[in-house]
């Protein structure tokens, strides 16, 4: 089991920046990567930015050049450096944990975090 805990949304104007942490817990070893995804009313949950265990990262085209994805494994933290902020970032940002288990085969499950709020004002 793992826990996910954000944090550092807020309301920001266009053009600042933020940071989102997002802290894990439990059975951690068995993380293979880690992301942030957003949602907005009416719209799919999409990718903002992954990072895996060896350190690769991957983002969407929206977000590159301006989101910085990051980890501090000592803290068992993921970061969300989000710069150049605009309008259209405003989303629940969500922690994603990938989790890769063996049971006699390979299982896969996803642990989500509860969302934190980011709004840009214009």
């Amino acid at each position: 089991q793992v826990q996910l805990v954000e944090s550092g949304g807020g309301l920001v104007q266009a053009g600042g920046s933020l940071r989102l942490s997002c802290a894990a817990s439990g059975s951690i070893f068995s993380i293979n990567a880690m992301g942030w995804y957003r949602q907005t009313p009416g719209k799919q949950r999409e990718l903002v930015a992954t990072i895996t265990s060896g350190g690769s990262t991957n983002y969407a085209n929206s977000v590159k050049g301006r989101f910085t994805i990051s980890r501090d494994n000592a803290k068992n933290t993921v970061y969300l450096q989000m710069n150049s902020l605009k309008p259209e970032d405003t989303a629940v940002y969500y922690c994603n944990a990938h989790e890769t288990r063996w049971d006699r085969r390979w299982l896969e499950y996803d642990y989500w975090g509860q969302g934190t709020q980011v709004t840009v004002s214009s």
